[in-house]
């Protein structure tokens, strides 16, 4: 029996790894920049899909696909910034929504058009199947290596926000915009970069999440619910917060389907309704 619970942690974990690797650039986007960003899952997906296409298309390997399906939504998060959303900085959070909203259906209808309804499959290497023995239960490798490999991001990513002249940059226009721009900092470039980040770590995530979330045009919508409730219960603009968020939904909603999968996902959106009480302005948030 404590085998089997741990089991259900240790998958709870790995997929709160990936929800984390997915909602970090959206809590960027919603904490310095101030933006109700619902289309962030759209790079998410754009991500996996070239991780598709680049091993069966191009015969990449899975480990050479990945930064492909990194660098490949980062430069799309680019051109948008730039083309799209720089435009509605300024606009009411209803336009942002709506905009944002009519971005999440046309990369979903985008998506069936390239690549058909149905849902896309990879082939794992050797090395990244089979079970290997932990805490007394049986864990697949790839759950074990998208751990790890997600525990390398976050803790680079720790780095580069603490200890960088860009991390102080943008924890200092998150902080506080117009202090920011009176000492000289570029906030639209900063913006910029920050947005060109999280949309690369989202398609990175996208990747390593067509095992184990599945990847299909309707994809952004079906994670919307996650990744905001990872957002606004951990506290947009930070970092710690929505590690800590995504760790209890990724577990809560894991163990809730496993041991009463009746009640579908409501274990967790009771929870989460529960935290947002408790903390109205995130696990790490601050009043504003």
């Amino acid at each position: 029996m404590l085998a089997q619970f741990i089991g259900v942690v240790l998958d709870g974990i790995a997929y709160a790894s990936l929800l984390f690797l997915i909602s970090v650039g959206l809590s960027v986007t919603m904490g310095l920049m101030q933006f109700a960003n619902l289309a962030h899952g759209a790079f998410a997906m754009a991500g996996g899909y070239m991780c598709v296409y680049a091993m069966q298309a191009l015969g990449l390997s899975y480990l050479a696909a990945l930064p492909i399906a990194f660098l490949f939504s980062m430069v799309l998060g680019v051109i948008l910034e730039r083309l799209l959303y720089r435009r509605l900085y300024s606009a009411s959070h209803l336009a942002q929504v709506l905009f944002t909203v009519g971005l999440l259906y046309l990369s979903m209808g985008l998506a069936v058009l390239l690549f058909g309804p149905g849902a896309q499959a990879i082939h794992l290497p050797p090395f990244l199947q089979g079970q290997i023995a932990m805490f007394g239960t049986q864990l697949s490798v790839f759950r074990a290596f998208t751990i790890i490999f997600v525990l390398i991001v976050a803790l680079g990513l720790a780095f580069v926000v603490r200890w960088t002249r860009f991390g102080a940059r943008i924890r200092c226009s998150v902080d506080n915009r117009a202090a920011a721009i009176g000492i000289g900092i570029d906030v639209d470039k900063v913006m910029t970069y920050a947005f060109a980040l999280g949309s690369g770590l989202a398609g990175v995530g996208g990747a390593l999440g067509v095992q184990l979330m599945g990847l299909d045009p309707s994809f952004p919508l079906k994670y919307l619910a996650y990744f905001l409730l990872i957002v606004v219960v951990g506290g947009a603009g930070s970092f710690i917060g929505p590690l800590f968020a995504a760790l209890v939904v990724g577990v809560v909603d894991t163990a809730g389907r496993y041991y009463a999968p009746v009640l579908g996902s409501f274990t967790m959106y009771f929870l989460m309704i529960a935290l947002l009480l408790i903390f109205p302005h995130g696990l790490v948030g601050r009043a504003r």
